[in-house]
């Protein structure tokens, strides 16, 4: 129906005949002329009608907003002083010949220019419509091209696209399966799957050394900016490579891509231990445009009468940290009360500070409700650590260390967003050597990502000292997002069962919801390791959208419905007699 998209005529064109296909942007009349910006994905160009070709003219006076049209028309030059500069085609126009109405709209639920703010309610509600503002064409389009590149990369390195089951069986991997309920087999249900974590190692297994997918994955969680209930992830493994070759190779992917499309050289990703992430940033995924660290001050605060810093200073589990922040001493009252709030939703239970007015002038030159509890010479002994310098506020954290590292390690985030402390452009890295196991809090161990990563260690130091066992795993980090993340795989069946037992699932119970691994694991497994991008995170950086719901065409709300479908919804009494369900419906208070 067309020879151009209407983004695409160019000063090339100019004296030829084109036929678009399109929107009616905006319709302007001036003095008997009649303009219409037509609009496709590939971008916006002026036709101009005017009296002589009476029916078009005629159908162009009538047309609105949202229309969609066919217009055949001859390029020409702009006149001089018409020029926009504003628009890729902005030098030319077509001035229009024939017109056809192809269909027509209802008023727009709201404008669909990039100047209007529309709450992201309607946004979704009335998502065909988002979907053709510049703005969310623009980020589809940057997705479709980036997985295109990703692809190409893969292929190019020897990987096989390769897809893996969506209905599959429950199994643990951190959230909650969705469930689908089995027709043809009575109380029994298939998972969607969280990731194909199980499905690539068969893959290894069966001999496949290079695989990728471009992978839905499903997981029924609490949602936030970065979650969806259904996300994609570039998914790959491969066999008998070292963890360094996995990451030097995905390294040369994202590398590769922001290259392409960003024109921007990552260059190097540096390596950091997990142990030092924590201890330095209070996160396993640092943001390093923050020049912000957290200090460990807990052997200064020891012997000091403040319970609330020798409390946690003397217990192995707790953690006393300062956070500097140079020229923070302008903070108000108010600002750091609404810190205090802020930490308090990381669980601190409140958050000690000094300003540092005029050093020099010793204790009368800081400024803190908590100096009247700590001894001068401990006083000094900090200053000298932190370096501190007159304008800077110290903020401190006391408390069991998830809780100080979690809390201090938001609010360095916090502060320097506040007070403009985070450098522009990009500052990737690896995070590597993470413990195997964490706390479940009930006295056991669970595992720090899933029970099939690698330990660095043997099988006996394993089962003698899991807790200090660090595994063999790998999270590529860019500007404090975890872009994607990875490990070498367990390829031996009595380093399988070891972890097991370490995380107390007895053989009973591993043979239920793992023995197809296990016995695969029987015949003969290579070693192999691979990593998983979330895809959405990564597209949502390189466009600088607020959220992945700016790169996913039809996203759900935080409370994991879809507004425009109206799901989920309630089915039919027979489609559940068909599946075997009945539902508990909630009693109702009888009416009088």
């Amino acid at each position: 129906m067309r020879t151009h998209y209407c983004g695409s005529v160019s000063e090339s064109d100019i004296d030829g005949t084109v036929t678009l296909c399109g929107w009616v942007d905006r319709r302007r009349d001036h003095g008997g002329v009649i303009f219409l910006d037509m609009r496709d994905r590939e971008g916006i160009v002026q036709v101009v009608f005017d009296p002589d070709t009476e029916a078009a003219f005629a159908l162009a006076d009538r047309v609105r907003s949202e229309y969609v049209l066919k217009i055949t028309g001859r390029v020409r030059a702009r006149g001089e002083g018409t020029v926009n500069p504003a628009m890729a085609t902005g030098t030319i126009e077509v001035l229009g010949k024939e017109l056809e109405l192809l269909s027509e709209s209802a008023t727009p639920p709201f404008p669909l220019d990039a100047h209007h703010s529309v709450g992201e309610d309607v946004r979704l509600k009335f998502r065909y419509m988002d979907l053709r503002r510049p703005e969310m064409q623009s980020n589809l389009i940057f997705r479709a091209r980036l997985t295109s590149s990703i692809r190409t990369y893969l292929d190019d390195n020897g990987f096989l696209d390769i897809e893996t089951p969506i209905l599959t069986r429950a199994t643990p991997e951190g959230a909650r399966d969705y469930l689908v309920p089995s027709r043809t087999h009575e109380g029994e249900f298939f998972a969607l799957p969280q990731s194909p974590q199980l499905f690539k190692q068969l893959l290894m297994v069966s001999g496949f050394d290079r695989y990728y997918q471009i992978a839905r994955c499903f997981r029924d969680e609490d949602l936030r900016a970065d979650r969806q209930p259904e996300f994609t992830q570039i998914d790959l493994e491969t066999s008998f490579l070292e963890e360094a070759d996995i990451m030097g190779l995905t390294e040369g992917l994202v590398r590769s891509v922001f290259l392409e499309h960003l024109d921007t050289d990552l260059g190097e990703f540096p390596h950091m231990t997990w142990h030092e992430a924590m201890d330095r940033y209070g996160s396993d995924k640092p943001d390093l445009r923050v020049d912000l660290e957290l200090v460990s001050i807990d052997d200064l605060m020891v012997d000091v009468e403040f319970k609330v810093f020798s409390g946690p200073a003397r217990d192995p589990g707790g953690r006393v940290v300062a956070l500097k922040v140079p020229g923070g001493g302008v903070l108000s009252r108010k600002e750091i009360d609404d810190y205090t709030r802020y930490v308090g939703i990381y669980g601190a239970r409140g958050l000690a500070w000094i300003k540092v007015n005029e050093l020099a002038k010793g204790l009368e030159g800081l400024q803190s409700p908590i100096l009247k509890f700590m001894p001068e010479n401990v006083v000094q002994s900090l200053m000298a650590r932190l370096e501190a310098t007159d304008g800077d506020i110290i903020f401190f954290g006391a408390d069991r260390r998830g809780v100080v590292n979690e809390s201090l390690g938001a609010l360095r985030l916090k502060v320097a967003e506040d007070l403009g402390l985070v450098r522009e452009g990009w500052a990737p890295l690896w995070v590597v050597d993470f413990p195997m196991f964490e706390d479940d809090g009930k006295g056991g161990l669970t595992p720090l990502h899933h029970p099939f990563t690698a330990p660095a260690c043997s099988e006996t130091a394993l089962r003698e000292n899991p807790s200090e066992a660090l595994s063999r795993a790998y999270d590529m980090v860019l500007n404090g997002t975890e872009l994607g993340g990875g490990s070498i795989r367990i390829h031996r069946p009595e380093m399988q069962r070891a972890v097991f037992d370490v995380l107390g699932i007895d053989k009973t119970e591993a043979s239920e919801k793992f023995g197809f691994l296990l016995t695969a694991l029987e015949y003969g497994a290579p070693p192999h390791g691979g990593l998983a991008f979330g895809l959405d995170r990564m597209v949502t950086l390189m466009v600088a959208g607020q959220s992945i719901r700016d790169v996913i065409a039809f996203p759900k709300t935080q409370t994991a419905a879809c507004v425009m479908t109206e799901a989920p919804g309630a089915v039919s009494d027979q489609q559940l007699t068909d599946l075997h369900i009945r539902l508990r419906r909630a009693k109702t208070a009888p009416t009088e």
